[in-house]
C-alpha cells in the first residue's frame, strides 16, 4: 500500500502520513462479510441451469426413436364385387396383375383369396373366384399356391369384396400417432416431439423396392474387359485408329 505526501501548512515541511488501516474488530468483520458475499455467488453458480450441449448434439435422433426394421408383413388387396357381376371388369384384371407381380418378386408362400359368405354379393364372388384364380396362375403364380378360404360377412350393408393376401418381408416402421406428451409442455428441451420423422420414415421405408438391399449390397456383374481397357486407353491419351 503505497503513502501519500501532503504539505503540512505550519511548518511548510512535506510530511509522509500513512492511510488508516482498520483493525480491531471492524476489519474482522469486514473480512467475514466479503467471504459470504463470494460463498453465496459460488452457490449461485453451481445451481445455474447451464446447456453445454448445442441443438444439433440432442440425443433425440428421429431415425432411432422410428427405425425401419426388417419384418415379416402382409400384402393384401380388396377386390370389390357387386352382387350382379358375372365377369371380372379390365381394371380389376390389371390389379390383381399388379398384386400378382408383386407377389412373385417378394414372396414364394402361399396367397390367400378370402371369399365372403352370408352377404347379398356372395354368389357373385363365389362365380368370380375362378376368374381370379386365372389371372393370378396366368400372371406366374403356381395354383398350387393358392387357397381359398371364406370369410363371414353381413348381410346388410356394402358389398363384401374379396381379398387377396400374402406374406412377406417387408421393410417398415412402427405405426406413428403416438403423442405421448404435450406440444406445449415439451418445448423446454428444444427437443422433437415423439411422433416428430414417423411419416418420413414409413415413406421411406414404403419406397424400398427390395429389402434385402438394407442388409447389405448386391453381387457385382462381371467386369466388361473390352470397356476397361477403352477407359485406361482414354484415361492415358493413347489414341486409337477408327
Amino acid at each position: 500500500m503505497s503513502n501519500q505526501i501532503i504539505l503540512d501548512p505550519l511548518t511548510k515541511r512535506h510530511s509522509t502520513m500513512r492511510p488508516h488501516i482498520p483493525t480491531g474488530p471492524f476489519r474482522f468483520a469486514r473480512l467475514a462479510a466479503v467471504g459470504l458475499v463470494l460463498v453465496a455467488g459460488t452457490s449461485l453458480a453451481g445451481c445455474a441451469n447451464r446447456d453445454n450441449l448445442s441443438t444439433g448434439a440432442l440425443p433425440d435422433d428421429y431415425r432411432t426413436r422410428h427405425p425401419i426394421v426388417i419384418a415379416e408383413a402382409e400384402h393384401s388387396i380388396d377386390i370389390p364385387i357387386a352382387s350382379g357381376d358375372r365377369h371380372l371388369t379390365k381394371g380389376a384384371r390389371d390389379v390383381i396383375r399388379g398384386f400378382a407381380s408383386r407377389y412373385t418378386n417378394s414372396s414364394t408362400g402361399t396367397v390367400r383369396i378370402l371369399l365372403p359368405s352370408g352377404s347379398v354379393n356372395a354368389h357373385a364372388a363365389s362365380v368370380l373366384r375362378r376368374e381370379i384364380r386365372n389371372v393370378l396362375v396366368e400372371t406366374g403364380i403356381p395354383a398350387a399356391r393358392l387357397v381359398e378360404v371364406s370369410y363371414q360377412a353381413g348381410a346388410t350393408g356394402d358389398a363384401a369384396p374379396i381379398r387377396l393376401s400374402y406374406m412377406a418381408i417387408t421393410a417398415q416402421t412402427e405405426p406413428c400417432g403416438n403423442w405421448p406428451a404435450d406440444l406445449v409442455t415439451n418445448t423446454v428441451q428444444n427437443r422433437n416431439y415423439e411422433n416428430f420423422g414417423c411419416a418420413s420414415q414409413a415413406n421411406l421405408a414404403a419406397m424400398v423396392a427390395e429389402p434385402m438391399d438394407l442388409i447389405g449390397p448386391r453381387q457385382m456383374s462381371p467386369i466388361d474387359a473390352v470397356r476397361r481397357g477403352q477407359v485406361i486407353k482414354d484415361y492415358r491419351g493413347i489414341k486409337t485408329a477408327d
